[in-house]
């Protein structure tokens, strides 16, 4: 069962997160999901001429790609937002999301920065402008290898024309470029013995050939504002957790020529005590790159078989959360947004339930690879019985992981390098942090490891050294746990 201190990390895919059939059965059984789904389709509507209907004739992601790839990039947003809104409503609170490339707007949606007709009408705005101004003929390979040998074959190539586009581990490197370039790329891969597949994608993502197009992009998304995050929400493109005080516009329209960092996200979050990691989705091409990252990560692809399957992941998820906040167990992800103050900020209590009864908690729900075509769109039997969790007494952090959370928020709110912040190092006189921001950065550990208001007799001077401030945390755990 899931330990009650478990931090469950969302996961919104991106290009190819599609299943046939997915979309009609979250309409069809979640009326939460089908308003959202409604929503985007009237949207796209007005926008691009078309909405999803082309998503609900059980084309595979490939038919659709070829006959109507504006619709297929429309589904795997819709798919996301709407099993966000089911999970969501079967009790399932995380502790941070994460989206990859596109999934990033549908995560954002989620998270609350905007909602679903913005998301929907950001997606459109790029999609219109990708198709107006790319003329690369470029496109995607992936290699079955890092990062960096990955670049070592690119700079085998005569000329520049390929760029080192999205980073998921160590066993795959996506490369983007021109056709040419591409070619050659993978001329080279296969002559040394490296597996390369060239990807159905209609443009080069994350790479400066579609500098034209995010000229153009962050152009028309300028007039968007944004709102307060409900939930954190984790940037593998900008390797950091969004702000309040972002620019969103000029951030989603970089993201068409900058990298995108999966792999280095997935350590920094399991670093930070990320344990849970849930496709929000279709299919699981992101939580088998988590797997393949950490092999031991425990991973939950709800979007395979069918709409229960989602709900018991939705039920299984909810008690984990509630009980992380009542025991104060401090083991939650590092770094809320950076914005946002320790008065006003509702990190992690926003991602538990509120006040009043759960959901009970349900059984691990099943993984199995059946289509969705072959699922009838209601159970004739009810689901089984849900059943108790299994809880185990959770000790205090240890004082590394403590230390390991207290640097990375320190290093993303103070935006300095993660190595500077050693035991020793000097607040204000080495780092030249004022009393002021101490105070603040006080204030976000104690929302942060849900410690309280800081004692009376608190005093900042104590506390002059990095290695001081881990010591006080893990000190307040230690007496959070024996209260």
């Amino acid at each position: 069962m899931l330990s009650s201190v478990e931090v469950v990390v969302g996961l919104f895919p991106g290009q190819g997160a599609y299943l046939p059939g997915a979309l009609a059965l979250l309409r069809a059984q979640d009326p939460e999901a089908a308003k959202a789904i409604e929503t985007i389709d009237t949207v796209a509507g007005g926008i691009l001429g078309k909405g999803l209907s082309r998503a609900f004739s059980g084309d595979t992601a490939d038919q659709l790609l070829d006959a109507a790839p504006d619709v297929l990039q429309l589904a795997v947003f819709a798919t996301s937002v709407a099993a966000f809104r089911t999970l969501s409503d079967q009790g399932a609170r995380f502790s941070v999301l994460v989206g990859h490339s596109l999934g990033e707007i549908a995560a954002l949606v989620a998270g609350g920065a905007l909602d679903v007709a913005e998301g929907a009408e950001i997606l459109c705005h790029r999609i219109t402008v990708l198709r107006e101004h790319d003329a690369s003929g470029g496109g995607l390979l992936a290699l079955g290898c890092a990062p960096d040998r990955a670049q070592q074959i690119l700079d085998l190539l005569p000329t520049s024309g390929a760029v080192v586009a999205v980073d998921n581990g160590p066993a795959q490197t996506v490369v983007a470029g021109t056709a040419d370039a591409l070619r050659r790329t993978a001329a080279i891969a296969a002559a040394i013995g490296l597996p390369s597949t060239a990807l159905h994608s209609p443009h080069p993502f994350h790479s400066p050939l579609l500098d034209q197009a995010r000229r153009e992009l962050a152009r028309r998304l300028g007039g968007y504002s944004r709102r307060g995050l409900r939930l954190p929400v984790f940037s593998p493109v900008l390797g950091r957790y969004y702000r309040d005080s972002d620019d969103l516009g000029e951030l989603l329209a970089s993201h068409l020529v900058t990298p995108v960092r999966f792999g280095p996200t997935v350590e920094r979050l399991h670093r930070s005590g990320a344990g849970v990691w849930v496709e929000v989705g279709a299919g699981r091409a992101l939580t088998s790159r988590v797997r393949s990252i950490e092999p031991a990560a425990s991973v939950h692809t709800p979007l395979l078989p069918d709409l229960d399957t989602l709900r018991e992941t939705g039920q299984y998820l909810a008690p984990a959360a509630e009980s992380r906040t009542a025991r104060h167990t401090g083991t939650t992800i590092a770094n809320p947004p950076a914005a946002v103050t320790p008065e006003t900020e509702t990190y992690p209590a926003a991602a538990t339930p509120e006040t009043g009864t759960s959901p009970a908690a349900a059984s691990p729900p099943r993984e199995t690879g059946a289509s969705f075509a072959s699922v009838p769109p209601q159970r004739t039997s009810a689901p089984p019985a849900p059943t108790p969790p299994v809880e185990t007494p959770a000790g205090p952090p240890s004082r590394e992981s403590v230390a390991a959370r207290v640097r990375d928020l320190y290093a993303t709110t103070l935006e300095y390098p993660e190595e500077v912040f050693e035991d020793g190092a000097e607040l204000e006189a080495d780092l030249g942090v004022d009393s002021v921001k101490r105070v603040e950065l006080m204030g976000r550990l104690g929302v942060l490891f849900q410690l309280g208001p800081p004692p009376d007799d608190m005093r900042m001077a104590d506390y002059r050294t990095f290695g001081q401030v881990v010591d006080f945390v893990v000190d307040s755990l230690a007496r959070a746990g024996t209260t």
